[in-house]
């Protein structure tokens, strides 16, 4: 019996360490009115990866929410100008789906009236508009839904503003990629699929 013993020690002594629960990329936006927290949806690649880039570069955290309104969206990142979205590293290809529209909470990419509808890169906003913004649908691309943090989002666009729609008091942005297990989202209030 003690050799069995031994034989099974030295058997588990080889075998492979125990893996580390799977995780799952969520958007994070800091702000001092609170933290946002959003899905990045599989459906769209391009723009998941852009998002998680750009983020784990720092490139927002000296940015702003620079339009916000309310029953409609808060919208940050590089400014959009009367000619359009000059300060983008890049644009995006759309990808609009079927399946993700433009609910409250919808995260969606910004673009300006360019004719192949492309995504500047760096701009997003969140549909605060309790009833969506489905004119938006397969016009501009949805690559997230918040799951935590709607309330900042409702205090966000009730500040006050100029005749631009920019917060008299800049909201500055802190922008990052946090990576969740499933058991650690759904405390958060969010089930993986």
């Amino acid at each position: 019996m003690p050799t069995f013993v031994l034989l099974i020690a030295y058997i588990l002594s080889f075998s492979a360490p125990p893996k580390p629960p799977k995780t799952y990329p969520v958007g994070q936006i800091k702000t001092s009115m609170g933290e946002i927290l959003f899905w990045l949806y599989d459906e769209t690649p391009t723009h998941k990866a852009s998002f998680v880039k750009l983020a784990n570069q720092n490139y927002w955290d000296t940015l702003t929410f620079n339009r916000v309104i309310k029953n409609f969206v808060a919208q940050g990142g590089c400014p959009d100008t009367p000619a359009g979205f000059a300060d983008s590293p890049y644009l995006l290809k759309p990808e609009f789906r079927p399946t993700i529209r433009h609910v409250y909470g919808a995260v969606g990419a910004g673009r300006d009236d360019n004719p192949e509808m492309l995504s500047a890169g760096c701009q997003f906003y969140i549909v605060q508009n309790k009833k969506g913004e489905h004119r938006l649908d397969d016009k501009y691309t949805v690559f997230g839904q918040v799951f935590k943090g709607m309330d900042v989002v409702d205090a966000i666009v009730a500040v006050k503003t100029d005749s631009t729609n920019t917060p008299l008091s800049p909201i500055k942005l802190d922008v990052n990629v946090i990576n969740l297990t499933a058991g650690e989202l759904k405390k958060l209030g969010y089930a993986v699929k």
